[in-house]
């Protein structure tokens, strides 16, 4: 079995990649922590070729990116164009919010709504996906809206687990996995510590309290090609948080 493919998750580093300038410094620090490749999420403007320059440049894969659903409704030309510039197959949004009432028919209306940018994307190269948090195990009508997204949103439609977020729900991440097996080219890892006064917290991948070994062993199982890390917040400096992960998933985790 050969190495894993493992990428950073720009939106860790946001605050590094404001500028294109940043972006590139930020993207050579990955580089030499190991790092295969990127998710574009979370950073300053920047013309797509300026992007793929300094991708290329680096010698990072562009695994994937995290984009608003408005403008892969109303941008869905341009949204292709950029990813096939940047060799991207995948592109999923970050997750659903709602606003309103928390109600089994708000769900049903968010998946038609959002199989109908689905189709949009067919035969493009390119398929999007979804993120989830922890809200979507919360349930609507009596069904929690992660399965209702897992069985009726389109199937060229990926879902992208974030482990810590599934735990952070209450649910077992590793289950989540097998229940998308197939469909999930990229994933989260991101891992969970809880605190003396019971309060949950990310951390470094291996540091925490999720069972790897069995997270591990599903994606493997799923198909899973692209292990992304990312660290909303947390103790240690963003770039440190990326080196502490990717040693630890390349060591004692045996990616």
């Amino acid at each position: 079995m050969g190495k894993a493919l493992i990428g950073a998750q720009l939106y860790t580093l946001r605050d590094f990649c404001r500028t294109p300038a940043d972006t590139a410094r930020s993207c050579a620090r990955v580089k030499a922590m190991g790092y295969d490749g990127v998710q574009v999420s979370g950073i300053g403007a920047i013309e797509p070729g300026e992007m793929k320059r300094i991708l290329d440049g680096e010698g990072l894969a562009c695994a994937a990116t995290h984009l608003s659903l408005e403008r892969m409704e109303t941008d869905t030309a341009k949204v292709i164009d950029e990813h096939r510039l940047w060799g991207c197959r995948y592109t999923a949004i970050g997750g659903y919010f709602p606003k309103e009432e928390w109600t089994l028919a708000l769900w049903q209306g968010f998946v038609k709504r959002f199989n109908a940018v689905a189709a949009r994307f067919q035969g493009s190269g390119v398929r999007i996906g979804y993120h989830n948090h922890s809200h979507e195990l919360a349930p609507a009508g009596g069904v929690r809206p992660q399965d209702l997204l897992i069985e009726t949103l389109d199937p060229s439609v990926w879902i992208e687990i974030d482990t810590y977020w599934i735990a952070h729900g209450g649910a077992d991440p590793a289950a989540y996995i097998d229940k998308v097996a197939g469909r999930i080219p990229c994933v989260h890892f991101k891992d969970m510590i809880i605190t003396p006064k019971r309060e949950q917290k990310m951390t470094e991948i291996g540091d925490g309290n999720l069972n790897w070994p069995r997270i591990i062993q599903a994606c493997r199982a799923a198909g899973v090609e692209w292990y992304l890390v990312e660290r909303d917040a947390g103790d240690l400096d963003a770039f440190e948080s990326l080196k502490r992960s990717v040693e630890n998933m390349r060591g004692r985790l045996g990616l």
